[in-house]
C-alpha cells in the first residue's frame, strides 16, 4: 500500500511488555541463569515453568529490579529496567516467592503504605484500598494484624500491594503457593479481569495444570537457559504441558526399584 508522498511504511509490531536480553547471574562458580532471552507479549497471562533450581526465580527477580543482573538488559514497556529504574518502577507490580511484608501492620495499612511509597495521593490509596479488599474478600479482618493472617489471606494482600499503584505489567512467583482454593479462586478472578482490562501478568508456578488453565503462553525455563517459548499451543506440542515439559527437561527415567518398599505383615 502506498500513499500521496511515497510507499507507505510497514507496520512496526508493538514492543514487549516485558523483554529480556542475555541475562546472566552467577553465585561463585554456580551459573544461575546463563544468557537468557524471552519476550512476553503485552497483554498476555503468560506463564514460566521449570524444575527447582531452573533459574526462574532469579530471572524474574532481575526482571523486575530486585536482583541486579551480571549482565544483559531488561526492558518493562520500552523503559530499560536498570538504567531507569524510577521510570520502570511504576509500569511494574511485583509478588515475590517469600515476599517478607510488614506484619505489625494490619491490612488495610498495609495497602496504604505501599501506595505511599508509591508517592500516591492519599485518597487515591483509600480509595483503592477499599476496592482491593472488598475484591479479595479481606474486608472483614480490616483490624486484623497481617501476622495472624493465614498464608492464603497474606498472599491475598501482598498481591493487593503489588495492584495498587494500577501497574501495566504483574509478575507473580509461586502466587499460588499454599493458598487454599477459596483464596485461589479470588485471586484468579483479579488476575483474569486485569489481563482483560489490558494489563500483561507474568506467573511462575510449578502446577502445570494451573498454567495450562489460566495462561495463553508459556515458557520452560532450565539450567538457566529457555528451552521452549511461545503460545500454549505452540509449546504443548500436541501433548498436556507436563508431559511436553517432562520431555524438554529431559525428566523421564526408568522407576527406581525400591525392592524394600513393601508393606509387611509381620
Amino acid at each position: 500500500m502506498t500513499s500521496p508522498d511515497g510507499p507507505a511504511e510497514p507496520a512496526r509490531a508493538p514492543s514487549p511488555a516485558l523483554s529480556m536480553r542475555g541475562l546472566v547471574k552467577r553465585y561463585g562458580r554456580t551459573v544461575a541463569v546463563a544468557g537468557l532471552d524471552l519476550d512476553i507479549p503485552a497483554g498476555s497471562f503468560y506463564g514460566v515453568v521449570g524444575p527447582n533450581g531452573a533459574g526462574k526465580t532469579t530471572t524474574l527477580s532481575m526482571a523486575t529490579g530486585l536482583l541486579v543482573p551480571d549482565a544483559g538488559t531488561v526492558h518493562v514497556h520500552g523503559v530499560d529496567v536498570w538504567r531507569h529504574p524510577t521510570a520502570a518502577a511504576p509500569l511494574l507490580g511485583v509478588l515475590p516467592d517469600g515476599l517478607r511484608v510488614f506484619d505489625r501492620l494490619t491490612g488495610p495499612e498495609l495497602i496504604s503504605y505501599a501506595g505511599l511509597l508509591r508517592g500516591m495521593p492519599r485518597g487515591v490509596i483509600e480509595a483503592r484500598r477499599d476496592d482491593l479488599l472488598r475484591a479479595l474478600d479481606l474486608t472483614p479482618a480490616g483490624a486484623t494484624l497481617v501476622a495472624d493472617y493465614s498464608a492464603g489471606m497474606t498472599k491475598k494482600i501482598a498481591l493487593a500491594c503489588a495492584l495498587v499503584h494500577a501497574p501495566r505489567v504483574l509478575v507473580l512467583d509461586e502466587p499460588f503457593e499454599a493458598v487454599d482454593p477459596v483464596s485461589a479462586t479470588a485471586i484468579r478472578r483479579i488476575l483474569q479481569g486485569f489481563v482483560a482490562a489490558g494489563g500483561t501478568v507474568v506467573l511462575s508456578s510449578h502446577v502445570m495444570a494451573l498454567v495450562e488453565r489460566m495462561c495463553d503462553h508459556v515458557a520452560v525455563v532450565a539450567g538457566g537457559r529457555v528451552l521452549a517459548a511461545g503460545t500454549l499451543d505452540a509449546v504443548r506440542a500436541g501433548q498436556d504441558l507436563e508431559q511436553r515439559f517432562v520431555g524438554l527437561i529431559g525428566g523421564e527415567q526408568a522407576d527406581p526399584e525400591l525392592t524394600w518398599l513393601r508393606p509387611s505383615s509381620d
